[in-house]
């Protein structure tokens, strides 16, 4: 599989602080790769830097062979790269819908963006039925789905998730991650930070770990799953 995008030793700071140091790592077309790692590892700030939310000190950053990592976050969004935030941020007094619609600021054509309510409809019957309904009247499951939802409306050749499963009761949980591995099936590019190391491992088809702002281990997920360090340290074996 061909690299859809190329992270080359990437440094991104807070004043004088090193978030994230020398990452370097590459997400293939047709992967579902996850970065686990615990909170305040640098996860969140890696996937804000590749969405061009924060400027990196140093590195690079490539998308399709394009360099891209002094591009504003519109100019990569409109290459077709989405990010699900953590904590959704959803817009709370709009309606479902429109949230949706906003979504889709990409896409051009009328008939696409149907077609893409159609889909992530079909994907989240739950927001069919709230599609009238403002986003401050759903639980947070229903928010997270609707976060998902907005991102897949641009219709993204990669699609970047922060922590989607933080808050969510362990049912809500496992029912993200079977909609992340049906899009997966789908075709979708996925990249997962995420603290549920357990979760993401058993989904992913590749992973990283990343630890102090720095990646310590790399594998297939199965590997990284059995490895005694990922065991003890994020599996709770």
């Amino acid at each position: 599989m061909s690299a859809l995008l190329e992270v080359d030793n990437l440094e991104v700071t807070y004043g004088e602080f090193a978030a994230v140091r020398g990452v370097s790592f590459e997400v293939r077309e047709g992967d579902l790769l996850t970065i686990i790692g615990a909170n305040g590892a640098g996860k969140s700030t890696t996937l804000r830097a590749l969405m061009g939310l924060l400027r990196p000190r140093s590195g690079h950053v490539r998308f399709r062979g394009a360099e891209i990592t002094d591009e504003p976050a519109h100019l990569r969004a409109r290459r077709g790269i989405s990010l699900v935030p953590e904590g959704r941020h959803i817009l709370t007094d709009l309606s479902v819908e429109e949230n949706l619609r906003l979504g889709a600021y990409t896409v051009k054509s009328p008939g696409d963006v149907a077609a893409g309510l159609d889909r992530v409809f079909t994907l989240f019957p739950r927001l069919k039925e709230r599609a009238r309904q403002p986003g401050k009247t759903l639980s947070g499951g229903e928010q997270q789905m609707l976060a998902i939802a907005r991102a897949l409306m641009s219709r993204p050749r990669l699609l970047l998730l922060d922590e989607v499963s933080l808050g969510l009761m362990p049912i809500l949980v496992e029912q993200t991650f079977a909609t992340i591995q049906a899009l997966h099936r789908e075709g979708a590019t996925i990249l997962l930070v995420e603290q549920n190391a357990r979760m993401a491992l058993a989904i992913a088809t590749r992973a990283y770990v990343l630890e102090t702002g720095s990646i310590t281990l790399s594998g297939t997920a199965a590997d990284l799953a059995a490895d005694p360090k990922v065991k003890q340290a994020y599996l709770g074996g």
